[in-house]
């Protein structure tokens, strides 16, 4: 792993994963998705990775209460940022990039407007993915939000699950060098 100045804390594994392992099918669920309709990941063929994180900041809105407190809350812009870098790197291997939260399809929107993302992010704003897949979450606030992990999948089916996912900022290159 690439080392990072990470300068918020480090998440660690808590066994909230453990339970997705390769082979274990994608549940069916379209969710709304910024580039416009539904996406049902478990219909998508071929390879793609799919990044849960819990939330992105936006200008002028304070961070959810005691958010610089929480291991792995931190990083989900620049991880975003770091796969819409590294698309065409992606793309040239035949993987897809999807990003999923549980924010509201708005809130995901205007997130990928002003960093200019250019893959779909998905709004599970209703759990029912994650709840579909158990994936682990945190609350704050009296709020729910997904830890960040990572699913390799192909053609519906996860091959790997990286979690917990560590620095966010490097997490995209990192994935790069692993696939």
């Amino acid at each position: 792993m690439a080392e990072s100045a990470w300068p918020y804390p480090v998440p660690y594994d808590d066994g909230g994963a453990a339970h997705l392992t390769c082979g274990l099918r994608l549940p069916v669920i379209a969710l709304p998705s910024t580039m416009g309709g539904a996406i049902d990941v478990s219909a998508v063929e071929g390879r793609s990775v799919v990044f849960v994180y819990p939330w992105t900041g936006r200008p002028g809105v304070a961070d959810p209460p005691n958010w610089d407190h929480i291991p792995g809350a931190h990083g989900s812009t620049p991880q975003a940022i770091g796969f819409r870098d590294l698309l065409p790197s992606f793309a040239a291997r035949g993987v897809g990039v999807f990003g999923l939260s549980s924010v509201s399809p708005e809130w995901q929107g205007e997130f990928t407007m002003r960093n200019a993302l250019t893959y779909p992010l998905l709004s599970d704003e209703a759990l029912l993915f994650a709840g579909a897949m158990r994936l682990p979450r945190f609350e704050t606030g009296g709020m729910t939000f997904l830890k960040r992990l990572t699913l390799l999948c192909r053609d519906g089916s996860i091959e790997d699950a990286v979690y917990p996912v560590h620095p966010p900022d490097r997490h995209a290159a990192d994935l790069l060098q692993r696939l």
